[in-house]
This record gives C-alpha cells, sequence and structure tokens, in this order.
C-alpha cells in the first residue's frame, strides 16, 4: 500500500516537469521565417548580427526552431549557423558557439503569436523578451513586455 502512495506522490509532484518526461516534444525541429508584429523578419548577417528585414526571401531569415526541452528552444540562423544569443544587459546576438545564452521560452499568446524570452537572463526579476521595433533594430530586453506587439513573432512556413 505504500509504494503506491509513494508512486502517486512522485507523478503528482514531480514526474510531469522532469525532462525526458515527453520525448516526443523534445527535440523538434522547425525551419520557420519569424515575422515580427512590426511587419520584420529576424534574421541574423554574415556577421553575426541581429536585425529585422522586409525581404521576405532573404536566405538569411530562415531561422531552425530547435526545442531542446519541453518549452524551451534554440534559433539557429541556417544560411550563417549563428544562434541567436542574449547577453545579460538584454541584447541579442549571434553566436557560433550554443551556450546557455541561446535559450528561450517559447510561448503561444492568445493572438496566436509566439513570444520568447531568455531562459538565463532577467531584468529586475522580470524575463526578457526577443523584440524588434518599428525600424527592425533589436530592442533591449529589460524594456520589453510580453504583451508589447514588438515581442510578437509568428512562425511562417519556409516555401
Amino acid at each position: 500500500m505504500s509504494r503506491l502512495w509513494l508512486g502517486l506522490a512522485w507523478l503528482l509532484l514531480g514526474a510531469a516537469g522532469t525532462p525526458g518526461r515527453y520525448p516526443h516534444l523534445e527535440g523538434d525541429v522547425r525551419w520557420r521565417r519569424l515575422f515580427s508584429s512590426t511587419h520584420f523578419f529576424l534574421r541574423v548577417d554574415p556577421g553575426g548580427r541581429v536585425q529585422g528585414t522586409r525581404w521576405r526571401h532573404g536566405r538569411d531569415s530562415v531561422v531552425e526552431i530547435r526545442s531542446v526541452r519541453v518549452g524551451t528552444v534554440v534559433l539557429k540562423a541556417v544560411h550563417t549557423g549563428f544562434y541567436v544569443a542574449m547577453n545579460r544587459r538584454g541584447r541579442l546576438y549571434g553566436s557560433r558557439i550554443y551556450t546557455v545564452d541561446c535559450r528561450f521560452r517559447e510561448r503561444i499568446e492568445e493572438n496566436g503569436y509566439n513570444t520568447y524570452a531568455s531562459r538565463r537572463w532577467r531584468h529586475q526579476g522580470r524575463p526578457m523578451f526577443l523584440a524588434l521595433d518599428g525600424s527592425g533594430t533589436p530592442r533591449r530586453g529589460g524594456k520589453t513586455r510580453r504583451h508589447h506587439l514588438s515581442t510578437h513573432f509568428l512562425p511562417v512556413l519556409v516555401s
């Protein structure tokens, strides 16, 4: 009888959030173009600079979205090979190597857009989001909030 209670407590207290519990959601790879609600596609240029572009068919705007855990993704530019990363100050940059700075929490918002918050860094206890402003330049993570339209991205299929 005690073994049954231990098993039930294990299920209720911790098994639902452990990695490996949902193997069908881990390791998923999608190639998309991330279209911001400010009408720019996210791109990483050959120099590693993260910015927005209005040109839909640019090779450097194709991003590989790889889920590493449930709700956690890594964004990698397919053409240039740079990972999208965020530093402690909330600045976006392209990283040649995969580090902890490259992990983002992906969340589907009520309007159908996705938001990407840094898994590692926070600003005054608040998450810092990936965002492009109205001119296509990345916003600093400390100035972003989940409800800002500049943080909303629509993953568009690559055609």
